[in-house]
């Protein structure tokens, strides 16, 4: 895998230090656990706080953020995606899945880093659905809490499959927040689009789970650093996602059932 650390970096990409990184993540990560206790006060304190009161439009508000996370996510694929495709083009399907320097090589450390800590803020999508009193969802706070907790807990042991795990979340994400910016600007949009992008996070879920048995497979017969308490905690992850985002898109969708958001999203 040397060939793969000599691909074009920007020089803020290489200068990170991935190191400190893990370090801190090693020392820290359960502050993860923190976060989504506050999150969870949050999720029901804010909806009774809210019950009585007018809704708030922040519609100007909603735009800038949802802009700026489909900026940061099209970025991230696009670097991650890049190292990737370099990665089964020149030594495999079976490399992509077990390869460790994903979390280390200069193009794509900054980014594995900076995807696990972004799932902190993005507990603020719940934000702009409570102060305007739209329908809250299951899916959205439970997503929102587990993808927080797993993607913190496997940065910290760089478990295999993070860079399929982190480049699939970066391309689901461009899409989602693109649209999020666009309905949000006041922009008609297809129905379709909103089952497209339903539709791609549900194959993200079975590749996730793919991804998971191909490790469990190969932990002991190639180097595919892993452990099984990762395996379980994120196979049991992807299967509750996949039968959620499934149960979403033929109750949205196939049903005509009303009060669907369009896409509920990683």
């Amino acid at each position: 895998m040397n060939d793969s650390l000599k691909l074009a970096e920007y020089d803020f990409e290489r200068r990170f230090d991935e190191k400190g990184a893990l370090e801190w993540m090693q020392e820290h990560w359960s502050k993860a656990f923190m976060f989504c206790g506050l999150y969870a006060v949050f999720v029901f304190g804010g909806q009774h706080f809210m019950r009585e009161r007018s809704k708030l439009n922040l519609r100007r508000p909603l735009v800038l953020w949802s802009l700026s996370l489909a900026i940061f996510s099209i970025i991230g694929a696009l670097r991650t995606g890049y190292y990737m495709v370099h990665v089964i083009t020149n030594s495999g399907f079976r490399q992509s899945v077990c390869d460790s320097s994903f979390y280390s090589a200069p193009i794509t450390k900054f980014w594995a880093y900076a995807f696990v800590l972004s799932k902190a803020p993005e507990l603020g999508d719940t934000v702009f659905i409570i102060l305007r009193k739209q329908r809250l969802i299951f899916l959205h706070w439970y997503h929102h809490i587990t993808v927080l907790l797993y993607s913190w807990y496997s940065y910290k042991d760089q478990v295999a499959g993070g860079g399929w795990f982190m480049t699939m979340n970066y391309i689901v994400h461009s899409l989602m927040y693109t649209y999020y910016a666009a309905k949000a600007a006041g922009m008609r949009i297809p129905r379709v689009c909103a089952m497209i992008i339903t539709a791609t996070q549900i194959m993200q879920m079975v590749m996730g789970l793919t991804v998971l048995g191909l490790v469990y497979r190969w932990m002991h017969e190639v180097h595919c650093p892993s452990h099984m308490d990762n395996i379980t905690w994120g196979s049991l992850m992807y299967l509750s996602y996949l039968v959620l985002f499934a149960l979403f898109f033929y109750n949205t969708y196939l049903r005509g059932s009303s009060g669907g958001k369009g896409s509920k999203a990683e």
